[in-house]
Parts: C-alpha cells; structure tokens; sequence
C-alpha cells in the first residue's frame, strides 16, 4: 500500500485528487491538508510515502513544503502540481529534490502512474511543463519587486504598501512603473494579472 499526502488550498481540487487516488486499490490517502505550513507537522504524523503538493498555497507554497519534507522526512517523496510552469519554479524544484512536476491538469491516470514511479524511485518530469517552463524565462522581478506586487494583489494601496514595507511612497510608485514596464502591463491589476498567470508571484 502506497500511503499519501495531498495538499491543496482549493477544497474542491483538493477533495476531487483525494477522491481519484482512493479509486486506485494500492493507494491510501493518509492525509489532506489545505495550507503549506499544514504539510510537514501531517507528515511527522502520518509517515506518507509519497506527497502530492500544489505549488501555490498560503501559508508556504508546495516547494518549501517539499524542501521541508527533504531535510524532515527525507523517506517521502514529493509530487509537485503546477498550473504555472515558470522556469524559476522548475529550478528550485530541481533544489528541492522534488520527484515529479507536473501540471494540475494532467489526466489521472498520469497522476496515478507518477505516484508509482516515485514511490520505486523514479523521477518524473512532465516534458510538456519544462518545455513550456523555459519557453516562457524566468522572473523578470527583483524580490522586492514581487513584495510590492504581492501587497497590491493583497488589494493594499500606495500607503499600505509603503507602511507594509517601511518605503517612501514615491519608492512604492518607482517600483510599480519598473513592474509594469518590464511586464509591459497596462495598469497595477494587468500586473498582478500576468504575474499570476506565469507563476511570479509565488516563485
């Protein structure tokens, strides 16, 4: 029996993967959590063989989860689900020692197919989520880019942002033009738009 670990912040994806894996007669959910910081303290529980994590979640995303999961419990092996292949995310999870990336829409029966091929060993990289990873480059932004980025998809305005990260407001609307000229973004919401899209703001 191959035990397993979902984690996924969107309840309905998270109860559908559960729902598939249960209908393999080998498999057994073992847990299910919603937020990053969930996975680790589930898995020091639960010992699952294998962990399927969603890259984008609150709290932690899924590869520090995964790279939690490596130093913690270093027996679990880690399947990454993304909706994003972003170049940057395809590195850290070659750091993080994932065994499998794959995109969330990947038919269950390749989902199922991973999960054995991790759990002999194997690692599994979806060819189509690293082409389309390196077609699409790495984060244009700086780190403090993204940080202003993410408190504007957080629905803060100049002030907040600039309360939130100690800046001067002008220093706020510097970066805002520097994030929409390199985006080539119409507006603050075209940014966080096509920084979601491509994956940047959780890379």
């Amino acid at each position: 029996m191959i035990r397993i670990l979902v984690a996924e912040d969107m309840h309905m994806v998270r109860g559908a993967l559960v729902a598939l894996l249960s209908l393999e007669d080998e498999f057994e959910v073992v847990a299910d959590v919603a937020t990053g910081t969930a996975v680790l303290p589930a898995a020091l529980r639960e010992k699952p063989d294998v962990a399927i994590l969603d890259i984008n979640m609150p709290g932690a995303d899924g590869l520090s989860a995964a790279l939690q999961l490596r130093q913690r419990l270093p027996s679990c092996r880690t399947i990454i689900l993304t909706s994003h292949a972003e170049a940057g995310n395809l590195a850290r999870a070659m750091l993080a020692q994932v065994s499998a990336f794959l995109p969330k829409d990947a038919l269950p029966a390749r989902l199922a197919d991973a999960v054995r091929r991790v759990h002999r060993g194997e690692r599994v990289l979806d060819s189509e989520a690293v082409v389309a990873a390196f077609q699409q480059g790495a984060n244009p932004l700086t780190d403090r880019e993204r940080d202003v980025l993410s408190c504007v998809a957080e629905g803060s305005d100049v002030s907040d942002v600039a309360a939130r990260l100690y800046l001067a407001k002008g220093t706020v609307r510097n970066y805002l033009s520097s994030i929409m000229s390199k985006m080539g973004a119409r507006n603050r919401v075209d940014a966080v738009r096509i920084a979601r899209d491509r994956g940047w703001l959780g890379a």
